[in-house]
């Protein structure tokens, strides 16, 4: 039986609409909106893997750098080093771009750059008193405080998975220090260096999480220059008080310090507005082989078995972590796509 147009409650002019319709958006390729979420969220993940590894091969070589000057220069002198650069190539970026230097939430994005400077002073305390594999995997301990800070503050909800993540990484901590109470004094690490890179790590994830909440408002480069913008004056009377003065080749790879941290963290800041921040941390994680490979090569550092397997650990749990956000994020996409 065939069913006439009228008869089925079309207008022929609709039928003709609907016709049209259908060949324009065959004719453009066009899909259907389900299938063009899916590819856009895709789209937003390959370009945050993008910037994540950019950012991790840069801020590798910005560690190995500090390692090699920390050797001469003290902690206050190379991070002025890190931030005068910064703070220059951001205002000089952000002007022939155009944009306003300030931002719009200027509290967070002060609090944004002291939290920052105090979590890189760890980092930069700890990486030439320990093995740039060990300070750079116990730095890589901020995907489990950043997903549990986004939980608190951003409503990225926490599954039973991100527990399992959590307990892996803490193991993979105690295998890389490998605490003189549990592994006697001949192997373990430095504590102070240790509770440095420690500090660091929670800081640096508290950091995340304020770029994550800032990205709805701020340029990406905004949001980086204002670490140096706060950082800088902070480290003035430092230097002050035990200056080196560098020379000849010094002069260069204090440079690099800043332009290999600039590059690294404009990369990292655009990847975390991509992806939720605990998966955007967790991409990064990558740092940690590079963070190996420049040990071996350039500082004769062989990791011991312990610290390998303190790793892995590490590693294996930022991965559930990301696996736990990446459920979270499709379930929210699910109840948002229901309430539509």
């Amino acid at each position: 039986m065939t069913v006439s147009r009228r008869e089925s409650g079309c207008e022929p002019s609709a039928w003709r609409t609907v016709i049209e319709m259908w060949c324009h958006c065959r004719a453009k390729r066009v899909m259907p909106l389900r299938m063009t979420e899916d590819v856009g969220h895709s789209q937003r993940t390959r370009r945050a893997l993008g910037y994540m590894l950019g950012a991790a091969l840069s801020l590798s070589l910005m560690n190995s750098i500090v390692k090699m000057l920390g050797q001469k220069f003290p902690t206050s002198e190379l991070l002025l080093a890190r931030t005068a650069v910064s703070l220059l190539l951001s205002y000089v970026w952000l002007r022939r771009l155009g944009l306003d230097v300030w931002g719009n939430d200027k509290r967070w994005l002060l609090l944004r750059g002291l939290v920052g400077f105090f979590a890189l002073a760890g980092n930069f305390y700890a990486l030439p008193r320990m093995p740039l594999a060990e300070a750079t995997v116990i730095q890589y301990l901020h995907p489990m405080f950043t997903a549990l800070l986004a939980a608190l503050f951003l409503g990225e909800g926490l599954l039973p998975r991100f527990w399992l993540g959590t307990v892996a990484c803490l193991i993979g901590v105690v295998l890389v220090a490998r605490p003189g109470l549990l592994f006697g004094a001949d192997t373990a690490l430095p504590t102070l260096p240790v509770l440095a890179s420690l500090l660091s790590a929670g800081l640096s994830a508290c950091a995340y999480t304020i770029v994550r909440k800032l990205g709805a408002t701020e340029h990406p480069l905004v949001i980086v220059m204002y670490f140096p913008l706060v950082a800088f004056p902070l480290t003035i009377p430092l230097v002050a008080m035990d200056f080196v003065p560098p020379a000849g080749m010094d002069w260069f790879w204090l440079l690099m310090v800043g332009v290999t941290t600039q590059v690294g963290q404009v990369s990292f800041t655009r990847g975390l507005q991509l992806v939720p921040a605990a998966r955007a941390a967790s991409m990064a994680y990558v740092q940690v082989i590079f963070a190996a490979l420049w040990g071996v090569m350039f500082f004769a550092e062989h990791p011991s078995v312990l610290a390998v397997l303190g790793g892995a650990c590490i590693v294996l749990g930022n991965w559930v972590i990301q696996r736990h956000s990446g459920d979270r994020a499709a379930r929210a996409g699910v109840r948002t796509r229901s309430r539509r």
